[in-house]
């Protein structure tokens, strides 16, 4: 191809924290370092689809490091190939992937750099391998589920809201004597439960990746019970699901484009908790608290480093790829391995392996 002299940046999918550090890293590094031109791309791949394109500049990047969200706003519901129209009052999914190329062409953007988790990188992998558009994924979520990398920024600064919260809630259940559950975020993958769970002092963590026996959960309430410990902690992930059974589901959302809205696990749990122990269980949902807000320092540092390293991927002409970290460095993995293969906690792991060393119930 050409040489490069513009990159588009977009963000999609869910929001987090570190999305606008990533920006301001593209944008500052692309100028000063390369001398690109740098524009954004409103609400992820539906500005590619509206045109909404505008140039990014440093002093548009001024100051957003510290802040959440995004800049360039983001969407999860605008996937190029299975658009949403509306057509005599009836909902159809159609390819406006050409419309997008249109877009790409008119502003003359070289490259694009795709922040987001594994829907963002499968449709950007797809515009690279139909089209061969030059695209460099971010990865970007929460849950921590993205293949390839050891670590997506977001999730640390998601795992100390959900550490706080059991600080806080462990001192209400110490007072009264109650069984406290905590549902926090992750959908297939157990992370912030996990990491949460353990470095809050969970009594009992309940993740998908490990299918729970209820009256296991109740033994180990109880068996706390017969030690002196009048209360407990348990902290479920939203995805968890027992033995046998399915996750419990909030809404199923009519779009095929959509996942499902995960929620209400941890009332579940709760109820089933008090009806086996006897015990007063109060429940909390974390939901999307866990998203916003200011970016940890280590995601921060974080996603500098990958924005920085995706523009330097630019330069050397890898595309198709995205930028990961592995160990204490930044590496780059192939789109195809980041967007196929989810990443999820072994139930063997070391980590799990040393919680229930300690004493901390998984329901089994």
């Amino acid at each position: 191809m050409a040489k490069v002299r513009k990159i588009g940046v977009l963000t999609a999918g869910g929001d987090c924290p570190g999305l606008n550090a990533v920006i301001r890293a593209v944008v500052k590094t692309a100028i000063n370092e390369y001398g690109y031109e740098v524009v954004g791309i409103r609400d992820g791949f539906a500005g590619l689809i509206k045109k909404n394109v505008f140039p990014l500049r440093e002093k548009d990047v001024s100051g957003i490091l510290p802040r959440g969200g995004t800049i360039l706003g983001t969407s999860n519901r605008d996937n190029p190939f299975k658009y949403k129209v509306e057509k005599n009052g009836k909902s159809e999914f159609i390819d406006v992937s050409e419309q997008v190329i249109k877009t790409i062409e008119y502003n003359d953007i070289d490259v694009i750099v795709s922040i987001g988790g594994d829907g963002t990188q499968s449709i950007a992998l797809e515009f690279y391998e139909r089209y061969g558009v030059p695209m460099v994924g971010v990865p970007k979520t929460i849950d921590n589920d993205l293949g390839g990398t050891d670590v997506t920024f977001g999730f640390d600064s998601a795992l100390q809201v959900a550490t706080f919260s059991i600080d806080k809630l462990h001192s209400t259940a110490e007072s009264h004597h109650r069984v406290m559950v905590i549902e926090v975020m992750g959908r297939d993958a157990g992370w912030i439960a996990l990491h949460a769970g353990i470095a809050g002092g969970g009594d009992v963590i309940l993740i998908p990746e490990i299918p729970y026996d209820i009256d296991k959960v109740a033994e180990t309430i109880e068996r706390r019970v017969k030690k002196g410990k009048r209360f407990s902690l348990v902290v479920v992930s939203e995805g968890a699901k027992p033995k046998g059974g399915d996750v419990v589901v909030k809404k199923i959302v009519d779009d095929p484009t959509m996942p499902i809205r995960l929620g209400g696990i941890g009332n579940k749990v709760g109820d089933e908790i008090e009806e086996k122990t006897g015990m007063e269980t109060r429940v909390t949902v974390l939901g999307h608290l866990q998203r916003g807000g200011s970016p940890s320092p280590f995601d921060r540092l974080l996603a500098t480093r990958f924005g920085y390293h995706a523009v330097r991927l630019i330069h050397e002409g890898k595309f198709g790829q995205m930028v990961a970290s592995r160990g204490n460095d930044i590496v780059s993995v192939s789109l195809a391995e980041a967007a196929r293969n989810p990443r999820r906690v072994n139930p063997e792991s070391d980590i799990v392996k040393m919680a229930r060393a300690l004493g901390t119930g998984f329901g089994i």
